[in-house]
């Protein structure tokens, strides 16, 4: 057997404690003071993960294109069957948080679309298991063009689990939502258009930019300034930031980035709906150090033994 894709019992224990499942709890109704805490342990947790602005670009640009292009499908399929099943956003989101950190570890093959929907399922079916109070059966999960039996699902949700060391609890943009509309606008100013637009800010975010070029938590602040006011001057938005600011550390710098992507991408999308754009953050690619040498995925195991057909 593959030592990629052999699982022992010990390997399945997960080495998270019970202060990293609480990081991640999405705590809306908290006194003033304890939200500010929390929101401080979720950037701080952020700032203590290797995963952030480690960001792999391949050096082939026909295999870069694929993957953009087999990236976006994954995402189009993840936001279609989250709408399907009734999953959260933020369950879509980790979902997708989870396809990139993987992707960042392993390489996968130009033309293997399969495998692309395979891990896409396995993210999917992971994040609902964190997020999801009803998680439906594997058989529920309708791939793209391809028939995978619950035991090849199964197979990969593992080798997924592997892969990120059993770290399934990350922070998203939409744990830091409530917060920061607390602190930017007024509550007669916040109200569901508003935070329906921020959330499509983040989707839109993650289409475009993989999920580790920024950390989640400045994402949230720019799709909050963006969604409340769209013509915001350096100055203007340095003092909102300042609002938050003043309690947790964020990077303005990073926010102001991330602000002024989320408008080019807001602006192209009204002006070419159906268009695919590239956008990228020069500032943030950077080559991973920290989390060790990137291995081929290997998928003779799946490819030898699971039944997939092509529909």
């Amino acid at each position: 057997m593959d030592p990629d894709t052999a699982f022992s019992l010990p390997s399945l224990l997960c080495e998270e404690d019970e202060s990293s499942l609480n990081e991640v709890k999405l705590k809306v109704f908290l006194p003033k003071s304890e939200d500010d805490r929390y929101i401080r342990t979720l950037i701080e947790s952020e700032s203590k993960s290797n995963d952030y602005g480690c960001v792999c670009v391949c050096d082939d640009d026909n295999s870069r294109n694929w993957f953009k292009c087999a990236r976006l499908d994954a995402i189009n399929w993840i936001l279609s069957t989250r709408e399907i099943l009734g999953f959260h956003f933020r369950t879509a989101y980790l979902s997708l948080t989870y396809f990139d950190r993987f992707i960042s570890r392993r390489f996968i093959d130009k033309g293997k679309e399969w495998a692309i929907q395979l891990l896409s399922i396995a993210c999917l079916s992971l994040a609902a298991k964190m997020e999801e109070q009803i998680v439906p059966s594997l058989s529920h999960y309708k791939a793209q063009g391809y028939n995978f039996e619950s035991s090849v699902i199964q197979r990969m949700e593992l080798m997924v689990l592997t892969t990120l060391e059993w770290k399934m609890c990350c922070v998203t943009p939409f744990s830091y939502l409530h917060h920061f509309f607390s602190k930017i606008c007024d509550e007669c100013d916040c109200d569901e258009f508003l935070v329906s637009k921020a959330i499509e800010h983040i989707i839109d975010f993650s289409k475009e930019i993989n999920s580790m070029d920024q950390k989640p938590s400045v994402v949230a602040i720019a799709s909050v300034l963006l969604a409340c006011d769209d013509q915001l001057t350096r100055n203007e938005l340095e003092y909102k930031i300042g609002l938050v600011s003043t309690i947790h550390s964020l990077d303005e710098e990073h926010v102001y980035q991330c602000y002024n992507l989320l408008k080019e991408i807001e602006t192209k999308k009204n002006n070419t709906p159906c268009s695919i754009n590239t956008f990228s953050l020069s500032k943030t690619h950077r080559t991973p150090s920290s989390i060790g040498i990137k291995r081929k995925l290997t998928y003779n195991v799946f490819e030898q033994n699971c039944i997939s057909r092509r529909l």
